[in-house]
């Protein structure tokens, strides 16, 4: 896919859009070939401590979790939702622990620009974050009802990771 370097100024895209439209986090190492990938849907984008960033969510019984405790940086991918729907779904559904979701959905590994981490040939964007911040949410902390029923005591682990590089088509420049 013909993708073109963004500057952070230059990006423009609907948050709500796009993490909603299901999202592929990968983190570990391309040249050595140690990674996972898993799709997202919580996630949130903006300033922080003056900043880009990208702020995603993992669950400690998910095996992405490995990968981003022991990598620092990892990588944010939007694929054509109406054209990878179906491998979506599959990255999101099955664990890296038992099968090569990769394979198994014939997507093409690549590496990023600046970071360790693998992208996707396939997106129409990517978004290269280096590990920033990470702190576990706390269930004594949340101070709506209908969040703790999102959870059955597997809380996630909320990592920030500041935005180094972007490459999208021309729908996500200004």
């Amino acid at each position: 896919m013909e993708r073109v370097n963004i500057s952070f100024k230059e990006f423009n895209v609907n948050v709500f859009d796009l993490i909603n439209s299901g999202l592929l986090l990968t983190a570990g190492d391309f040249k050595s070939g140690s990674y996972n990938t898993m799709t997202i849907g919580w996630g949130s984008l903006g300033i922080m401590w003056g900043k880009p960033f990208i702020q995603v969510v993992v669950r400690p019984t998910r095996y992405t979790y490995g990968f981003m405790e022991k990598y620092g940086s990892f990588t944010v991918c939007a694929l054509p939702l109406e054209k990878y729907r179906k491998e979506l779904n599959f990255m999101g559904s099955r664990s890296g622990r038992d099968i090569d979701k990769i394979k198994e959905t014939g997507l093409t590994v690549i590496p990023s620009h600046v970071i360790d981490a693998p992208a996707f040939d396939e997106s129409e964007l990517v978004i290269e974050c280096k590990k920033i911040y990470s702190d576990d949410f706390k269930p004594e902390k949340f101070m709506a009802d209908y969040i703790a029923k999102c959870y059955n005591n597997d809380y996630h682990r909320s990592y920030f990771g500041e935005v180094v590089s972007i490459e999208g088509i021309k729908k996500y420049c200004k």
